[in-house]
This record gives C-alpha cells, structure tokens and sequence, in this order.
C-alpha cells in the first residue's frame, strides 16, 4: 500500500495532507525518513511513525445503518441542510456510506471503513441487487410493468430493466411493490415508477446485496454480525475481482459467530 494511503486510512487527513508530511520529512518508516511519495509500505512488517510516534490502522469495521428519510447520505452539505453525519457521531471509528439515498428514500446504508469492499459492492461490473418496497399512488398497470421488465427504460444513456418488480399489498390507499435492480442509478426506482404513471409516496431500501434491513428502525446502527461479513467476503471472492482485493480476512470483533 503506498505510504499516503496508509496514512489517510490512520486519520491523519486527505491524502494530499498526507503527502506534504512525507515530504517535510516527518514520516518516518522502520526508523528511517521516506520522502519518496511512491513507496509502498507492507502493513504486516513495517514500523511507521509521524515526529517519532507509531501510527497504527484502524480495524475494519462493518455497520448496517437506516438512514431515515429527510436526510442527504452525505457527511457535509455546504447548504446546511441534514446529513446522516450526526448518526456516525456513534461510532468510535471513521466510516463512510457506501452508495446513496436521496433525501426522501429511506433504509438499509452500509457504512464502513473498507474501501475495496466498498469499490466492489458499488462497481456496475457486479452488479450488486438493490431491493426496494416502494409506495404508489395509483395502482400501476400490470401490463406496462411486464412491458418495463421486458424492454426496460432509458436512463443516463442505458437501457435499464428491473430484475422484479411485483405488487406485494396495499395500504391506506396506497399500493405497495417490490423492485429489485442492480445498477444502483440516481433515483432509477422513482423514474420507472413515473415511466408508469404513478407517483412515489414513500421508498424503503430493505437489502443490498445479502445485507437485509429486517427489523432496524429509522436512526439506527448496529454492526454487523459475523454471518453477514462472512457472506460479503465470500461474495467478493467469487467474484472476478482482482486478486489483490480477495485477499481479506474477517475483522478480529466479529470472529464470535
């Protein structure tokens, strides 16, 4: 891992910080100074130390989190409006969210520290299922949902089509469908719905790849357990991704099953 990297990941800041103290000669690494910003550093042998004191990284840490509606998935907004930042204040570690909600959907956020899990579960190549209970006013018409799954609508450029998308229910005057997608488009779920003549009253986020939402109300966080690591790693093993990010081993607080 190059030596700017490993710094961002012990929260001495951005990367670009991190490269101005490597080049005034404060990082030092087995106890010799490294100015050279391409060296890599091998987390399991070396010694790394700012102004002579060790900096050591973060365990990786997993959560599930329900952002609530009304909220931006976003740790700053420059017009002040809500973010989930409050909610990570939990946490005794730095995580960030993987993916989005818009402001007004609401659900299942993964929020970590894991940044190859985070590139994998988000790259389109993988195709990673999102799966959505959404409300609806009016009922839709079942045959343009059939013709939705079959042909698809067009958004950013591509033709996109749900892998569901079935009514499941109704309530108080709503009608309530399951979609399940996996390209994780901008408000794609809202645009079909619209594509059908209905209007969005609510859009609830239940699961993301295995990680289901369950019984998490609004607001909160747990972490996760060791069965649903387990399942994202070996989702990410069986995967083709690049050698280098399948080498990964469970965070030492979820080793109990």
């Amino acid at each position: 891992m190059r030596l700017s990297k490993y710094l961002a990941l012990c929260g001495l800041g951005s990367r670009r910080k991190n490269k101005d103290l490597i080049l005034q000669g404060r990082i030092t690494v087995n106890g010799e100074i490294i100015k050279d910003l391409s060296y890599k550093v091998d987390l399991n042998k070396d010694l790394v130390c700012l102004d002579g004191k060790e900096l050591k990284a973060p365990p990786k840490v997993y959560y599930l989190f329900y952002k609530p509606r009304g909220y931006l998935t976003s740790l700053y907004d420059p017009h002040h409006r809500l973010t989930i930042r409050k909610f990570l204040e939990k946490i005794p570690f730095r995580v960030f969210p993987v993916g989005r909600l818009d402001k007004e959907s609401e659900g299942l956020i993964l929020l970590t520290n894991d940044g190859d899990l985070a590139h994998f579960l988000l790259h389109p190549r993988y195709e990673i299922k999102r799966t959505y209970r959404v409300w609806v006013e009016p009922k839709l018409d079942e045959r343009r949902i059939q013709q939705l799954l079959v042909k698809g609508i067009n958004i950013e450029g591509k033709v996109i089509r749900p892998l569901k998308f079935s009514f499941i229910g109704s309530s108080r005057h709503r009608f309530v469908y399951e979609v399940i997608v996996k390209e994780g488009l901008k408000r794609e779920v809202r645009k079909m719905v619209s594509v059908l003549g209905g209007r969005v009253t609510k859009l609830v986020r239940t699961a993301f790849g295995p990680l289901k939402l369950k019984d998490l109300r609004p607001g909160e966080i747990r972490p996760l357990n060791y069965q649903e690591i387990k399942s994202l790693m070996a989702l990410m093993e069986n995967s083709s991704m690049d050698k280098s990010l399948m080498d990964k081993s469970l965070p030492s607080h979820s080793l109990k099953p």
